[in-house]
C-alpha cells in the first residue's frame, strides 16, 4: 500500500463534492492532508492509477481509472443524449463540447465490439468490430451508457 496514492484515490474518488481539474490543486488537497510531493511524483503516481483528465460541462476533472485499467463510464452517462445506428455505424449525441470526453471513456472502457471512435463537438462515430454490427452494438450502448 501507497499512502499518497491511496490519498489521490481517495481525493479524486470526491467527484461530487470537489471535482479536481489541474494538478496543482491535486497538490494542495494532498498538504491539506499532511502529504507533500513534487509535481513530477504526482504525475509518475497519476500514470500508475490510470487517472485520466475528462472535460464535462463544469470544465476539466481527473478521474480514477477502474480496477480494469478502464476509464469508469458513470462520470459520461449525464454527458449522453442518445445513441441511434443506421445498421453499419452508431452515432453517439453528447452535450456541447463533451464529445471527445465520451469517446475517450469508450476507448478506453475497451468495449469488445467496438473498432475504434470518432468525436466532433456533440456526436462520437463509433466504428463496430463487425461489419453490420452497428445495431447490436448501439443495444449495447444504451444499456452501458443509459442513453435514449
Amino acid at each position: 500500500m501507497n499512502p499518497r496514492r491511496d490519498a489521490i484515490r481517495a481525493i479524486l474518488g470526491q467527484l461530487g463534492e470537489r471535482p479536481v481539474g489541474s494538478q496543482g490543486e491535486l497538490l494542495r488537497r494532498l498538504r491539506q492532508r499532511g502529504i507533500r510531493s513534487s509535481q513530477a511524483t504526482l504525475s509518475r503516481d497519476m500514470a500508475a492509477l490510470g487517472v485520466r483528465r475528462v472535460v464535462g460541462p463544469g470544465g476539466p476533472r481527473y478521474l480514477v481509472a477502474g480496477d480494469d485499467g478502464a476509464l469508469p463510464l458513470d462520470p459520461v452517462r449525464r454527458l449522453v443524449a442518445s445513441v441511434e445506428s443506421n445498421g453499419a455505424l452508431v452515432v453517439v449525441r453528447t452535450q456541447a463540447s463533451t464529445a471527445a470526453a465520451v469517446a475517450r471513456a469508450l476507448d478506453e472502457a475497451r468495449v469488445p465490439e467496438i473498432l475504434g471512435t470518432l468525436a466532433g463537438d456533440d456526436t462520437v462515430f463509433v466504428a463496430p468490430r463487425r461489419a453490420g454490427g452497428g445495431a447490436a452494438l448501439a443495444v449495447k450502448l444504451r444499456q452501458l451508457l443509459r442513453a435514449g
